[in-house]
């Protein structure tokens, strides 16, 4: 008999997404304190910390080649 184990006749699939969909019906809510929403962020001052960040790190990329290209010759 092809569906034996199943009653109804119920593709698969039908039945593991409701299955699913019980499972999420049934999770909890979390648990905690209820956090207060983040402050507004400045993007100027944001702006300026990445521009510095990027400067940062080209001015130690451009100084760590020079140092690698005196060690090869």
């Amino acid at each position: 008999m092809a569906s034996r184990g199943r009653r109804g006749g119920v593709p698969a699939r039908d039945d593991e997404q409701r299955r699913d969909e019980r499972a999420e019906q049934q999770a909890p809510a979390p648990q905690g304190p209820v956090l207060p929403p983040p402050p507004p962020v400045d993007h100027g001052v944001f702006m300026q910390g990445l521009v510095q960040a990027m400067q940062t790190q080209a001015h130690t990329q451009a100084a760590l080649q020079a140092q690698l290209e005196a060690q090869v010759e």
